[in-house]
């Protein structure tokens, strides 16, 4: 037996919000399906279990409030990780188990009515994937009912049922199903649930309903809640109170990397090609490998050098404010696979969609706000982190080469770090490592 328990999603969580269930007691669940969703002071995280078995029981409801480390749930595994197996309580028809799948893909499945049974499941293993329910067919009898034949005489409307109240007011609506977070978008964005189509269970309104109604609507975006700031708040002034930063910057010629990256590009299809963060993130990544006294935490006893670099990457979100999740295993992806996981961490960022492990201890933090115009960024390091890089815009400027002089971009890249930590020579180690391997960009 394991407990699914509230998570940490970050130096500064200390309780989260049981957003919406994904699983019910008794569905099998393997390591890594998401079956909860959690609400932080910035964002909805969607969390995955580390435990392959069966859902005994949901300890929390969906709505409550909890303190990081308290059970949610329990699920029944056995030695080996196999899901455990119900005891019979009396003879049953047998029935036909459907693939497997994850528990947002069975969600979909319900959602969308589709037997998944009837599934071929294209993943490994058989395994039934969203794209292989979005393309399914709905069951029969949830096929929309075919058009009315229009010779045939029109009905007349009923006439709407008359109040037993004496005043003549008709009875209040009942109240919408929907789930918290839902609720908390529709009072911010100014939509009304009882005029939204829920897609969830049971017809219930979620998050992602309420977005599109206000998308459709054209509503304005939402103020950034308090908490999120009080949130950042307390985190950056604990920053600044107990980390003794130094700073640190170095210009770094970009033609080669730029050379580089445009040759690659026309070989890739549109959707595919690269963009000078991929480069530079990849190159931060392998910097922290080569120099990883300041690529981890500082803790109760000192400098704990992390096991990987986890690239944590700060995103402005749209309605303002801002979230770092992180790339893990940074530093071992080609630039490709950089670039196609940045563009995944900012979409489900913005969107209000990150995994629960894109979120956890990030080893080092980068910010880019060259697509702001910023050419130069000192940033704050995000405790108990050790490091932040700061990356700026791309610019043109007179360089001398050999001798000569001309014309190159080039990029101001900063280091903000904790002095207890690292000093100015392992801060100049970094950022030389930094620019070697955008000088060679074939190696990265």
């Amino acid at each position: 037996m394991a407990e699914f328990t509230m998570p940490s999603l970050g130096a500064d969580m200390d309780e989260g919000l049981l957003s919406e269930w994904l699983v019910h007691p008794g569905d099998q669940v393997t390591r890594g399906d998401v079956i909860a969703v959690v609400e932080t002071a910035k964002s909805a995280i969607e969390v995955e279990c580390f435990d392959t078995g069966t859902v005994e029981a949901l300890l929390v409801d969906e709505g409550t409030t909890v303190p990081v480390g308290t059970a949610l749930a329990r699920i029944g595994t056995t030695a080996g990780g196999r899901p455990t197996e119900r005891q019979p309580t009396g003879q049953r028809q047998p029935v036909e188990s459907p693939p497997p799948s994850t528990p947002l893909v069975r969600r979909l499945a319900e959602d969308r009515h589709v037997d998944l049974t009837a599934v071929h499941g294209s993943g490994p293993g058989g395994r039934i994937t969203r794209a292989d329910v979005e393309h399914a067919e709905p069951k029969p009898e949830s096929a929309p009912a075919p058009e009315r034949d229009k010779t045939a005489p029109t009905p007349r409307p009923a006439k709407p049922a008359r109040s037993d109240d004496s005043t003549g007011k008709r009875p209040a609506p009942a109240r919408v199903k929907s789930s918290p977070l839902a609720r908390r978008l529709a009072t911010e964005l100014g939509v009304d649930l009882a005029e939204v189509t829920g897609t969830g269970r049971g017809g219930t309104v979620r998050a992602e309903d309420v977005r599109s109604a206000a998308a459709a609507e054209g509503a304005p975006r939402p103020a950034v809640p308090d908490a999120a700031r009080a949130a950042t708040a307390r985190l950056m002034s604990r920053s600044k109170r107990e980390i003794p930063h130094f700073y640190l910057s170095t210009t770094v010629d970009m033609a080669a990397a730029l050379e580089w990256m445009h040759a690659r590009n026309r070989e890739l299809p549109l959707s595919a090609r690269l963009v000078p963060a991929a480069l530079t993130f990849k190159a931060v990544a392998m910097a922290a490998r080569k120099v990883p006294e300041l690529n981890g935490h500082w803790g109760d006893d000192g400098f704990v050098p992390a096991e990987e670099v986890r690239l944590g990457v700060a995103v402005s979100l749209r309605g303002g404010g801002l979230v770092a999740p992180a790339l893990a295993h940074a530093d071992t992806l080609s630039v490709a696979e950089v670039m196609a996981a940045l563009k995944d961490l900012v979409a489900r960022a913005r969107g209000g969609r990150l995994r629960a492990s894109q979120t956890a201890d990030p080893s080092l933090t980068v910010t880019n706000l060259g697509d702001q115009g910023v050419e130069a960024v000192f940033g704050v390091v995000y405790p108990p982190q050790v490091a932040l890089v700061g990356l700026g815009r791309i610019v043109e400027r007179p360089v001398a080469v050999n001798g000569l002089l001309g014309v190159h971009p080039v990029l101001t890249a900063t280091l903000s770090a904790d002095h207890r930590a690292a000093d100015g020579a392992t801060g100049a180690r970094f950022l030389t490592a930094m620019d070697r391997l955008l000088q060679q960009p074939e190696e990265l």
